[in-house]
């Protein structure tokens, strides 16, 4: 990289902030409660293999560390702890879902069911006695047993599944509601009591229960993460060509250097080298950008895109799991998992609550049987219990927010590559800007007429670099039809400039202080440094980003501190910070004394967020509180960072701190509904004014609330 930095011996680069990739992906369709969470982590921590496990709940997903481990040892270790487990592809994170269809299938039975048996009620509580109520007890019962069979087995399997390892899950109150409400009802068909039947009673909690399961799926679809939009855009299937013939594969099994063919609607099933055939690209779905990218031979295609135009033929580089597409969304999935403080504060709260409900529900039928003496009003008030206290809401209260944030930032062009960098930018006071390549176009351009053989010199250094002013150096020789010279061992120095050998000797291109070890702050050029020849000085010039302004001016809007970090020189500086409205800039900052200020601002109990795109970003990136880095990006600069604007504008950096600090606020919102849920309707059913079908709907109403409260729209 071309940069302006003084003495570049001292260079520290920290270390990117790591994020570890799981090994195994499992989709669990049956999980529903904080309970099932720690179930499902207990047994998989408890393998030798494991290193980490961490359950998603609104995505219904098993992320695992497990390096060597067999998919099927995992998902027997579940089958053992009484949970149901599927293999899913980390690249492929988009099953079908044939539960809903299903659900509604049960749903139609129990309400048709019901909607019968309480026609026969009204015949009992309008004055039938004797024969005739027996009559329509017995047919009530011929209804209502086999569609509770039906319609209620989700609840009964799951139930029994977990009861059959010795554990409890939040099914299995639901299930023993369901039980005692209609052998109550079997009882008083039978004659075996005189209370009226609960045959109503137990369709209604199983009709109303399915239907609050079904709108939480809803829900969580209306909720679909960034990996699942992201997988949705994998193709399946690759047209191979084996010599003069054409052959339709599975995508995943293409291999690095397989010719594939494109042609004109076909989204690309892996990445790969352009080699016959030209075409615009639509590559929307990926950066946020609408306008079609013309692309021909040469030019590199990732997986995903859409071809537009002409046919193509291209060589397969990555396919699989290795494509930019698959490793993408396997970050953004690892993300969607990760723990945030309310995450953890949800999960515990749910962990420790889920047994005490079983406590409560016995406590409170031997408490009301005491007093009563009415075994049947005491089962009464004991199941509206059971149902009532079910902690999903407080299990669903965090990952949901969580992952509607993700995916609506996704949507935008940004890239959360941590679930806990939504918190860390929700406490951000603090944003410091890199200057070239960030509020810079970085569409360097040189002046003036250089030298041919100092610009061939020059090019052959700068052709091994990314930097703006190495690409600028490089596209003028080329234009003006200069070949660069053969430099060898060429090195670059973050923030100083690149090193090479020619002809046996050494050369160097960089900045002026660096070349010529003097105290030159001037970055209006580069300098060359060759054994035989002066200094030679190629004058450079950038322009300004057309969204700078305004994402700066947002930013102030908001009451952030803005400053604006650069190796360049003061003049320069002074005049971008100007332009853009930023309060501090600082000037001939090595990327050491950057990483230095970000520290001094946190020693000072501020929360900093660096944007940055350079190699000499990465340390303040992994250092600040928070990172940012343009999709254009050097791959350390993205490395380094939590967010990614793959869409290229900095208005997502506003866009990026307003939505976290309002998901932050959404999760507390989402905890606080959950504990006032409980707060109420415990003592309620408890002191018995709930019956169970007001439970059933209280209960199914908490879940949809905070689903509801995290798909709404954020500000």
């Amino acid at each position: 990289m071309v940069a302006a930095c003084p003495a570049c011996s001292s260079v520290q680069v920290t270390e990117p902030r790591a994020v570890d990739q799981p090994t195994h992906v499992l989709h669990l369709p049956d999980i529903h409660c904080g309970a099932c969470i720690s179930t499902v982590e207990r047994a998989l921590m408890a393998l030798p293999a494991v290193q980490q496990a961490r359950v998603n709940l609104t995505l219904k997903r098993a992320f695992i560390i497990a390096p060597g481990a067999e998919d099927a040892t995992l998902i027997d270790a579940l089958a053992r702890a009484g949970h149901r487990a599927d293999r899913l592809d980390a690249g492929r994170l988009g099953p079908r879902d044939v539960t809903a269809r299903d659900l509604l299938t049960r749903i139609g039975v129990a309400g048709f069911a019901m909607m019968n048996v309480m026609l026969l009620s009204v015949a009992v509580w309008s004055g039938a006695a004797g024969a005739t109520a027996q009559v329509f007890h017995l047919v009530s019962a011929a209804i209502a047993i086999p569609a509770v069979g039906f319609a209620a087995q989700p609840f009964f399997m799951s139930a029994f599944g977990a009861l059959r390892h010795g554990r409890m899950n939040m099914d299995v109150p639901i299930s023993l509601a369901i039980v005692l409400a209609s052998a109550a009802s079997l009882a008083n068909a039978f004659g075996f009591s005189h209370r009226a039947n609960w045959f109503d009673a137990a369709l209604a909690l199983t009709f109303f229960l399915l239907i609050g399961r079904y709108l939480d799926r809803a829900g969580r679809a209306a909720a679909r993460s960034a990996a699942a939009e992201l997988a949705a855009l994998e193709s399946p299937q690759a047209v191979l060509i084996e010599g003069s013939q054409d052959r339709i594969v599975a995508a995943e099994t293409l291999q690095a250097g397989a010719l594939i063919r494109i042609r004109p609607g076909d989204r690309l099933p892996a990445d790969g080298t352009i080699i016959t055939g030209r075409t615009d690209l639509d590559r929307s779905a990926l950066t946020g950008e609408s306008v079609p990218q013309p692309a021909g031979p040469g030019d590199e295609v990732t997986a995903g895109e859409t071809c537009l135009t002409g046919a193509l033929t291209v060589r397969v580089d990555r396919a699989g799991r290795d494509t930019a597409l698959a490793r993408m969304a396997q970050l953004v999935a690892t993300a969607e998992t990760q723990r945030t403080r309310h995450t953890g504060i949800a999960d515990r709260a749910a962990r420790i609550y889920a047994p005490l409900v079983h406590v409560l529900g016995a406590a409170t039928f031997i408490g009301w049987l005491t007093v009563t003496g009415d075994i049947w009003r005491s089962l009464d008030v004991a199941i509206s219990v059971l149902v009532i206290t079910c902690p999903c809401a407080l299990g669903l209260a965090v990952p949901a927010v969580s992952t509607v944030a993700t995916a609506r930032l996704f949507r935008a062009g940004i890239l959360v590559k941590s679930a806990t960098a939504l918190e860390r930018l929700s406490q951000i006071d603090t944003v410091a800007f890199d200057k070239t390549g960030t509020l810079t176009t970085g569409q360097v351009t040189l002046g003036g007429t250089p030298d041919p053989e100092a610009l061939a010199i020059a090019a052959g250094l700068a052709q091994s670099s990314r930097h703006p002013v190495s690409k600028a150096i490089v596209a003028t020789a080329q234009a003006r039809g200069i070949v660069p010279a053969l430099v060898t061992d060429t090195t670059e120095h973050p923030g100083c400039g690149i090193t090479g050998m020619l002809d046996g000797k050494p050369v160097r291109l960089g900045r002026a202080g660096w070349i010529k070890g003097t105290c030159e702050t001037d970055m209006s050029a580069v300098w060359l440094s060759t054994p035989c020849h002066a200094p030679v000085a190629l004058t450079t010039s950038e322009s300004l980003r057309d969204d700078a302004v305004p994402a700066v001016q947002a930013l102030r809007d908001a009451g952030y501190h803005l400053a604006l970090l650069s190796g360049d020189a003061p003049p320069p500086v002074a005049r971008m910070a100007q332009m853009t409205g930023i309060d501090t800039a600082l000037a001939q900052l090595t990327p050491a004394q950057k990483v230095d200020w970000v520290r001094d601002c946190t020693g000072m109990g501020n929360h900093v967020l660096m944007v940055g795109d350079g190699l000499n970003d990465t340390g303040c990136l992994a250092s600040a509180h928070a990172g940012i880095s343009p999709g254009t990006a050097l791959d350390a600069a993205r490395s380094a960072s939590d967010v990614v604007l793959i869409s290229g504008g900095l208005q997502g950096v506003p866009h990026a701190l307003s939505t976290a600090r309002s998901a932050m606020g959404r999760m507390r919102q989402n905890i606080g509904l959950a504990v006032l849920y409980n707060l109420v309707s415990i003592p309620v059913a408890i002191s018995g004014h709930a019956s169970p079908l007001v439970a059933a709907l209280a209960m199914s109403l908490s879940s949809l609330t905070v689903t509801l409260n995290a798909v709404r729209r954020f500000r």
